[in-house]
């Protein structure tokens, strides 16, 4: 903390800190061959056995207002997000097998 003249007025600066979440990305995993009838609650509880869920977002069909049959879920660091993966690959819900892996990036279409 200084106090320097600005214009003739005595200015206290303080050095800028950066919150702690606002360096940090979360890491999205892709979880799919979802049942249909699969829910956000659902997932949300699921994968929050393997650590914090920031968000889960299940791609619903505009159209039917159904299930795509896929998510991605939002966890706050690599080692959870590694977690849920090697728990939940292979894990049978609702009479299916999930696909889980890191999410990849969105490609752009031209």
């Amino acid at each position: 903390m200084t106090a320097d003249p600005l214009i003739g007025t005595a200015v206290i600066l303080f050095p800028a800190e950066l919150e702690e979440s606002s360096n940090k990305m979360d890491i999205r995993i892709y979880a799919g061959n979802l049942n249909k009838a699969t829910t956000q609650e659902e997932l949300t509880a699921l994968f929050t056995q393997a650590g914090t869920v920031n968000s889960v977002d299940l791609v619903m069909d505009k159209a039917t207002g159904l299930s795509k049959g896929f998510a991605f879920i939002s966890m706050p660091d690599q080692a959870e997000a590694d977690k849920a993966i090697s728990m939940f690959n292979a894990y049978s819900l609702a009479d299916s097998a999930l696909k889980v892996n890191i999410a990849k990036p969105r490609v752009e279409h031209a």
